[in-house]
């Protein structure tokens, strides 16, 4: 029979069955259980408990109903933990509760709730009371098992328990649940009893081996709830992990003032110091300061109230950090001055605190430098890069009067959206109309978490640091602020109030999550600036380092890169090219030189270059046109001093810089409806000019190369440019590395034709100006056709860049713009897709032509340089793949360098090759013979 429940003390036996793997440990009982069960072996004081595996969850899902033996296993289980605990299950004299939470191999946090106080009934309510001579705690416990029973279990509306109780306080008078006394408790527990009753037909259950089934049972249901879906969709983790069950004894922080509960982080989740931070209650239980329904005190005040607990929960802490060499998060109850750990797990942190803790701890020595790379993600350097509030902003909507609140900065970041006050609202405005949204919430639970992932911004009037929705946006990098207690919210009439200021639904707010400050209308946003950001800097100068490494990948044949790949930028401009330089990147990966043709005093040339009836006609407008081209690749090359930059000439089909036919046609009409005269000859001829370059297909007309020998003199205009611009910066001391890219190459004669006019163009220009400098010649890879002639291409090409923009286009047969707009959504949502090929390399299929390309182009020109320049070379796994294919470089917007940097690092040590080990052949025998006569030779000598 298969073993589905471990207890604590069986880490060694998971251990075993995970092949000593602790990854794997956590794959059957989940992170929490391994967790507790690591604990445990420490001596850590954790109450004893029972993990149901992860593997029971997945057969429940196949079966719908709980795989045999495993309830008998639950049971033999309880029976372990009351003979620890001298406590038994369902006794009314000396009863033993215990609680019941989800845990996957993942965190998780707050996706599926804990349920508290399992094995209450009136009986054993009764028994307690006799036995603790607290009725007030005995009541407070039971209500809670009730609400949360109902909620959890049953999936009971939570305003069915919420409301009666907040009328209940309302007519006593009561602001804050400390203050209830215990007959109010009890009867609030028969309030609750009936409004169960209401909601699902029965009475509240009074077998507590019924109330423990039914909860395990939930926990394997919730797996596949909307909300924690929507996160593992989120976080991209798998459907097939399943989540474990613990059950947990209850131990107490509601049974007086020597009690508490709290949760705390060892290190600011927030900004990463190396600060405890965490909050805790007296008198409470967990869930009070995880859901954030009361302000809890800050855990350094603890010390005040219980020295001793406090100082042996600050030094358990320091322990489990410095063994599992990360910030942990944890939960903790103090029962009658005794602490006992519930929890310890990786805390979800910011981006800027993710950063900051990896390079103290590297500095530390608890971590090296590549654990601390790895430890960042590629999506929290891009938080690090997305707009904050500027100061003189901010301090302008004050003096406005435009300020609201202030509140916990929960998760920082600038966040401007209109408000909805639930979660599917705010979900709903994001994705159908495209709204930014603020979901407001006097506080969240995990039945939001799908409106917060869709929110720009999280805003709450109750609840602190640690409180659900602090965590969530934490993880999710969502600017949240919390508590903000000034601020009024009327779920029902969907408004909220501050002071004499109402906001109703629809309005807009600006949420600060960095100083915790809320205030009406919208405020501007700033770009960050990257080298104040000291950790990140460091950060990146590591992963440089990393990548920079030799040997990092094997040399699959004569040519191929050892190191890691180098970042360059597709800058157009100067000033993108500085912007890229400071962000760190290397080289110049694509400029495309039609952005220039757009310039307001250029577009008038260019068009009358494209109207122009003969090749002298062309020519004379090109020659007006090549001092602006010579100035811009001037910048360029001064501004990547030293750096390669690779230019791409002209490639979009003619008429784009034309204007547009349909409004060009209606100025006609109109003038001839006006009987307008001047100046119609000439939008006629424009007209009929624009009509004649019509093409059924533009993308895969005449444009690219086909363009270049259709009318040649315009790249030789764009070569002359070059390679004047690269001269005259060579005179000034500058070293330029220039690279002129063909675009769109399906067959080698075509850069037979065109390649070898270009070159002696730049002979020319060099032999004029008396200077010598390095140059290339390469072509874009678009076209399939290209890629599976890469051999021939490469008898040519001196580099490789691939396009894969058009390269996905071309290999899937789809249009970018119909297919996004049209089905690609579905695809993936259907599986049909697994991701969006325009965002993430299809590595099946255009992947695979990229890899042939390279192999095959290496094979005809070993030193052939490879990089990509499409939207995917600032994409994590398409870097990945990129490193595993022979890429020297990846070239992606100057805005995401900074993630390629880290990325292209992280795609090193993630595929490292494995040494082989070297066997040393065993010493040849010696022949006997010669042996005895070696030995007869020493003899005689001696003798």
């Amino acid at each position: 029979m298969s073993k589905w429940v471990y207890l604590y003390n069986e880490v060694k036996e998971v251990e075993k069955r995970a092949g000593g793997s602790w990854d794997g440990v956590k794959s059957i009982v989940g992170g929490k259980g391994a967790g507790l069960m690591d604990m445990t072996r420490a001596n850590v004081p954790v109450p004893p408990f029972f993990t149901v595996t992860t593997e029971a969850c997945n057969a429940y899902q196949k079966a719908g109903k709980f795989p045999a033996g495993l309830w008998e296993q639950e049971l033999t289980a309880l029976k372990a933990i009351e003979k620890k605990t001298g406590k038994k299950f369902g006794d009314k004299k000396n009863p033993l509760l215990v609680s019941c939470r989800s845990g996957a191999k993942f965190s998780m946090p707050g996706m599926m709730n804990t349920i508290l106080n399992i094995g209450l009934t009136d009986v054993v309510a009764e028994g307690m009371i006799k036995e603790t001579g607290n009725d007030r705690f005995v009541w407070d416990s039971y209500r809670r098992l009730v609400e949360m029973f109902g909620t959890v279990v049953m999936d009971i509306e939570d305003e069915a328990f919420e409301h009666p109780l907040a009328s209940f306080k309302e007519k006593k008078g009561y602001k804050l649940d400390i203050e209830m006394r215990a007959e109010d408790w009890k009867e609030v527990v028969g309030i609750y009893k009936e409004a169960y009753k209401q909601a699902c037909g029965q009475e509240f259950p009074q077998d507590p081996n019924k109330q423990l089934a039914l909860a395990t049972e939930a926990v394997f249901k919730s797996w596949n709830g909307k909300r924690a879906v929507a996160y593992r969709r989120k976080e991209g983790i798998s459907d097939t992990l399943g989540t474990a069950v613990n059950i947990c004894t209850m131990v107490f922080g509601n049974m007086g003032d020597d009690c508490a509960t709290g949760v705390a982080f060892t290190r600011n989740p927030s900004t990463g110091e190396k600060v405890m931070m965490g909050e805790y209650l007296l008198n409470a239980q967990g869930e009070d300061v995880v859901a954030g329904i009361r302000n809890a005190d800050e855990v350094a005040n603890l010390k005040k109230y219980m020295p001793k607990a406090y100082k042996q929960f600050m030094e358990i802490t320091a322990r489990l950090e410095k063994h599992y060499t990360d910030m942990q998060d944890v939960e903790f109850t103090i029962e009658r001055g005794t602490l006992w750990m519930l929890q310890t797990r990786v805390g979800k942190r910011t981006a800027k605190a993710a950063v900051k803790i990896a390079v103290d701890m590297a500095n530390e020595g608890l971590i090296t430098r590549d654990q601390a790379v790895q430890r960042v993600t590629p999506d929290q350097v891009d938080a690090l890069l997305h707009p904050q509030f500027d100061d003189a902003a901010m301090n302008l909507a004050e003096k406005e009067g435009k300020f609201l609140a202030k509140g916990v900065n929960a998760s920082p970041g600038a966040a401007v959206g209109q408000i909805y006050f639930d979660a599917d609202k705010a979900e709903q405005y994001a994705k159908e109309h495209k709204q930014d949204t603020i979901m407001v919430r006097p506080f969240t639970k995990p039945d939001d978490v799908h409106g917060m992932i869709a929110a720009k911004g999280v805003l709450t009037s109750e609840g602190g640091a640690t409180s659900h929705a602090a965590v969530v946006a934490r993880q999710f990098g969502i600017p949240c602020v919390v508590g903000a207690s000034a601020i009024k919210i009327d779920l029902e009439k969907r408004v909220m109030h501050v002071g004499e200021t109402v906001l109703n639904e629809g309005d807009w707010i600006s949420v600060d999550g960095t100083t915790g400050k809320v205030f009406a209308g919208k405020i501007p946003t700033s770009e960050p600036s990257l080298e104040e950001q000291k950790e990140l800097m460091t950060l990146l100068k590591w992963a440089d380092e990393i990548s920079a490494r030799k040997n990092v990948r094997e040399e699959v044949r004569p040519g191929y890169p050892t190191r890691g790949l180098q970042v360059w930028a597709n800058a157009d401009y100067p000033k993108d090219a500085r912007r890229a330089r400071s962000y760190g990147a290397v080289g110049i990966g694509l400029c495309r030189t039609e952005h220039m043709f757009f310039e307001p005093e250029r577009l008038p040339i260019v068009q009358r270059m494209i109207l122009a009836e003969s090749s002298e006609a062309r020519t004379d407008a090109l020659n007006l046109l090549l001092p602006h081209q010579r100035k811009d690749f001037d910048g360029l090359f001064e501004a990547m001093d030293g750096f390669p930059v690779i230019i791409r000439l002209i490639d979009p089909p003619l008429h784009e810089f034309m204007p547009d036919e349909e409004k060009l046609m209606e100025e006609v009409i109109t003038m001839h409806v006006k009987g307008e005269t001047e100046g119609l000859e000439e939008k006629e001829k424009l007209l009929a000019a624009v009509k004649g370059m019509h093409e059924s297909n533009p993308m895969m007309g005449l444009r690219g190369v086909r363009l270049s020998i259709s009318m040649p003199e315009i790249v030789e205009m764009q070569v002359r440019a070059i390679f004047e611009a690269a001269a005259d910066c060579t005179l000034r001391g500058v070293k330029v590395k220039p690279e002129i890219m063909i675009p769109l190459t399906g067959t080698v004669k075509e850069l037979e034709w065109i390649q070898p006019r270009l070159e002696r163009i730049g002979k020319a220009v060099m032999s004029e100006k008396k200077v010598k400098f390095a140059y290339k010649f390469g072509t874009m890879i678009e076209i399939p056709r290209a890629a599976v002639t890469a051999d021939h291409i490469a008898t040519k090409a001196q580099f490789f860049s691939f396009g894969t923009n058009d390269l996905t286009q071309m290999t899937f047969g789809y249009s970018r713009d119909d297919a996004e707009r049209n089905f690609l959504i579905t695809y993936v949502q259907e599986g049909i897709l697994v991701k969006n090929p325009f965002q993430t390399l299809d590595r099946n299929g255009v992947g695979k032509l990229m890899k042939n390309a390279i192999f095959e182009g290496r094979a005809a020109r070993p030193e052939l340089e490879v990089g990509i320049c499409g939207e995917h070379g600032g994409d994590p796994e398409s870097i990945e793949w990129c490193h595993m294919i022979g890429n020297n470089y990846v070239s992606c917007s100057p805005f995401r360098v900074p993630v390629a940097r880290l990325a292209a690092a992280h795609a090193a040590l993630n595929h490292m090759p494995v040494k082989k080990a070297v066997t040393k052949k065993p010493a040849a025998k010696k022949p006997v013979k010669k042996v005895v006569k070696k030995a007869v030779k020493k003899v005689a000598k001696k003798k």
